[in-house]
C-alpha cells in the first residue's frame, strides 16, 4: 500500500514539474524581453536626445614667451609648473647696455634742444639787428640823395657866383683904369700947379682904392671857383654816400637772408629734437623690455631659459598656459545639426575615472576641420569619395563643477562629451 501510495505521488508530481520548469523559462523569458525593450527604449529616446564623442580634448590657450631684445639672462625667477599673476615678472635681462643708450639719448635729445634754443636766440638777434640795419642803410640812402640835390644845388649857385665875381672883375678893372686915368692928370695937373694937393691926393686915394676893389673881384673869382669845385666834390661825395649806404642796404637784406637761413636751421634742429626724442623713447622701451613679465596669469611650461644665457629676439624661452580650459569635440557632421549653444554637456576626463563634469556648448565651428587643414581636399577633382566630415564643437566647463580639479585639468587630456540636445 505503501508502495503504492508513494508510486502515485511520483507520478503526480512528474506533470506539475514540467509544468513549473516551462512556466519559469517563459516568465524568465517574458522578463528579460520586457527588460530589454525597456532598456531598448531608454536607449532609443537616450540615443535620440543625446550626442556623443570621444574624440575630444582639452586645449587652452599656450602663449609662448620670448625675448623683444638681445640680452643675457641675469634672473629666472619661474620653475616648471608654477603658477604666475598676470604681470609678474619672469625673467630679467643684463640691463646695463641698455642703460647706457637711453643716457646716450637723453644727452642727444638735450643738445639738440640747445642747438634749437641757441638757433631760436640767434633768429631773434639776426632780425631785430637786420631790420636796425636796414633802416639805418634806408635812411643813409636818403640822406645822400638829399646830399647829391643839395650839392648840385650849390654847384649851381657856385657857377652863378663865378658869373658875378667875373663881372665885378671886370667892372673893377674898368674903375680902376678910370681913377688910374684922373689920377695921373691930376698929378701933372699939381706938378704945373694947376690944382691943389688935396684934390691930387682924392685922385690918388681913389686909384688905390679901385686897385683894391680889383684885387677883391678877382680874389671873389677864385672864392667862387673854390666855391664851385667844393660843390662838385660835394656831389661825388653824396654820390659816394649813395653808393655807400646803397650797399649798407643790401648788406641788411643779405642779413635778412641770413635770418631766413636760421629760421630754417631752427626748423632742423626742432626735426633733431623730435628725433631724439623717439630714439630717447625707443632706448626706454628697450630698456623696459629687459624685464620679462607674464601676460596672463597661468602656469609656467616649457621652460628652456637658463641664467647666464645669452638669447635673441623672438627666441622661445618658456609658455604661459593659460587657466581658462575649454574642450574640442569632434563630432560627425550628422551629429551637430542637433546641437545648439547653450546646451547642457556631460564631460568625462580619461585622466579621472569615475568623476563627470558638466558644462555647455559655447559656439560650433564655422567650417570642418579638414577645411582647415594645411591642403584641404577638392571634391572637384578625382573620384569623389563621400566621407562623413567631423564639426569641431567649443565647449566650456561649468566653473562649479571642477572645483578642486582646476589645477589638475591640463590642455592636451583626452575626454568623452554627451551633449543634451533635447527634443528638437
Amino acid at each position: 500500500m505503501d508502495d503504492v501510495g508513494n508510486n502515485s505521488n511520483k507520478i503526480d508530481s512528474v506533470p506539475f514539474q514540467k509544468f513549473s520548469k516551462k512556466s519559469i523559462l517563459v516568465i524568465t523569458g517574458i522578463a528579460i524581453a520586457a527588460l530589454a525593450g525597456t532598456i531598448g527604449y531608454r536607449w532609443w529616446i537616450y540615443n535620440k536626445t543625446h550626442e556623443s564623442t570621444d574624440d575630444a580634448y582639452i586645449t587652452s590657450y599656450i602663449h609662448p614667451i620670448s625675448s623683444r631684445i638681445a640680452g643675457t639672462v641675469i634672473q629666472v625667477n619661474v620653475d616648471d609648473n608654477q603658477e604666475v599673476k598676470q604681470g609678474q615678472i619672469l625673467v630679467e635681462l643684463d640691463p646695463k647696455d641698455y642703460q647706457v643708450v637711453v643716457q646716450q639719448a637723453q644727452a642727444a635729445l638735450e643738445n639738440a634742444r640747445r642747438q634749437a634754443s641757441a638757433a631760436q636766440a640767434t633768429i631773434n638777434l639776426a632780425s631785430q639787428t637786420a631790420q636796425a640795419n636796414t633802416t639805418e642803410a634806408k635812411g643813409a640812402v636818403g640822406d645822400a640823395i638829399a646830399s647829391i640835390a643839395s650839392s648840385q644845388s650849390a654847384v649851381k649857385q657856385a657857377q652863378a657866383g663865378i658869373a658875378t665875381a667875373q663881372e665885378q672883375f671886370t667892372k673893377a678893372q674898368a674903375q680902376e683904369a678910370n681913377t688910374k686915368i684922373t689920377y695921373e692928370r691930376y698929378e701933372q695937373l699939381y706938378q704945373t700947379g694947376a690944382i691943389p694937393k688935396q684934390q691930387r691926393d682924392d685922385a690918388l686915394t681913389a686909384y688905390q682904392v679901385a686897385q683894391a676893389q680889383t684885387k677883391a673881384a678877382q680874389q671873389g673869382i677864385l672864392d667862387a671857383k673854390a666855391k664851385y669845385q667844393s660843390a662838385l666834390d660835394g656831389i661825388d661825395q653824396a654820390r659816394a654816400n649813395l653808393v655807400d649806404s646803397q650797399g649798407k642796404v643790401q648788406q641788411a637784406q643779405a642779413s635778412g637772408q641770413q635770418t631766413e637761413v636760421n629760421r630754417r636751421q631752427y626748423k632742423a634742429a626742432q626735426a633733431q629734437i623730435a628725433s631724439a626724442d623717439a630714439n630717447l623713447k625707443q632706448a626706454q622701451l628697450n630698456l623696459s623690455y629687459t624685464v620679462i613679465k607674464a601676460p596672463v596669469a597661468g602656469k609656467i611650461g616649457n621652460k628652456t631659459v637658463q641664467v647666464g644665457q645669452r638669447i635673441q629676439p623672438d627666441q622661445p624661452l618658456l609658455s604661459v598656459v593659460s587657466d581658462d580650459n575649454w574642450i574640442v569635440g569632434n563630432f560627425n557632421e550628422t551629429q551637430v545639426g542637433k546641437m545648439q549653444p547653450g546646451e547642457a554637456v556631460d564631460i568625462r576626463v580619461d585622466a579621472f575615472p569615475g568623476k563627470t563634469f558638466k558644462g555647455a556648448i559655447n559656439s560650433v565651428s564655422p567650417a570642418s576641420g579638414s577645411d582647415f587643414s594645411l591642403l584641404p581636399p577638392d571634391n572637384a577633382t578625382g573620384n569623389f569619395t563621400k566621407v562623413v566630415q567631423r564639426i569641431p564643437v567649443k565647449i566650456t566647463f561649468d566653473r562649479n563643477s571642477i572645483k578642486g580639479y582646476e589645477n589638475r585639468i591640463t590642455p592636451g587630456m583626452s575626454v568623452e562629451v554627451t551633449v543634451s540636445t533635447g527634443s528638437h
